[in-house]
């Protein structure tokens, strides 16, 4: 039990320092940039540079630089989410928990985007928006179990209460998460690539013109969305100072 304890104190202390140099560049400017550098050469360089001519896909493969980057910019702020959550029950500030919630609102905006992509492409190539894939249903039951956070988070008005019980809830919905979307449809038959036997976009499908374009847009899209976590935040403890004046 003691090792056990010093390796977590270790794992934990090397987060906190790496939880500090991110603070420190979220107050520069540079990685802003790259951002909007990012984006903006996604949906230009996205709809006009070729990609490989699959069949039933054809055109449709284009959604990869939008619907895989949306899902990686949830899960980026998700972490980060379930990381100030444990600093929560670590340290008990607020500006902790204040800082997962508006990192999970955040995500969940991505999500639907991840959701609504996937639900267009799959129009496109399976013949209708929802068919009851299961990568589809365990999306959706995620989604929920997401929702239901901020459903609890609404229904106590004792702050330090819901604070503690919400961080307990995020950190458990997290890995619950990652077995819905990423575990489960794997083990049974799936329409969507990369789970039930059905091969992921890989090597035989990018060519070097789609990864020119993939790699940035995940980056991109992350990274806009530690942004727009970082200014919901920043609105978020502005608010709980004043009411707390």
């Amino acid at each position: 039990m003691k090792f056990i304890n010093q390796v977590w104190g270790h794992i934990f202390a090397i987060a906190d320092a790496f939880y500090k140099f991110l603070q420190r560049q979220m107050t520069k400017t540079w990685w802003k940039v790259l951002t909007v550098i990012f984006i903006f050469f996604t949906l230009i360089a996205g709809f006009l540079l070729g990609v490989p001519a699959k069949f039933i896909l054809n055109e449709t493969i284009r959604n990869l630089y939008f619907h895989v980057p949306m899902w990686m910019a949830m899960l980026s702020v998700f972490v980060m989410s379930v990381f100030y959550s444990i600093r929560y029950l670590n340290y008990g500030q607020e500006k902790d928990d204040l800082a997962a919630v508006e990192c999970v609102n955040t995500g969940l905006l991505f999500y639907a985007l991840g959701l609504v992509t996937g639900m267009i492409w799959a129009k496109y190539t399976w013949g209708e928006f929802w068919s009851g894939d299961p990568k589809q249903n365990s999306a959706a039951i995620a989604f929920l179990l997401y929702c239901a956070y901020l459903v609890l988070r609404n229904s106590i008005d004792e702050e330090q209460k819901r604070a503690k019980i919400s961080a307990i809830y995020n950190i458990f919905a997290f890995p619950i998460m990652i077995v819905l979307i990423f575990v489960l449809p794997r083990m049974t038959d799936s329409l969507h690539p990369g789970s039930g036997g059905n091969p992921a976009f890989g090597k035989y499908d990018l060519d070097g013109r789609m990864r020119v374009v993939f790699y940035p847009a995940l980056l991109g899209w992350s990274f806009l969305a530690v942004w727009i976590a970082t200014i919901r935040y920043r609105i978020r403890l502005i608010e709980y100072k004043n009411e707390s004046l």
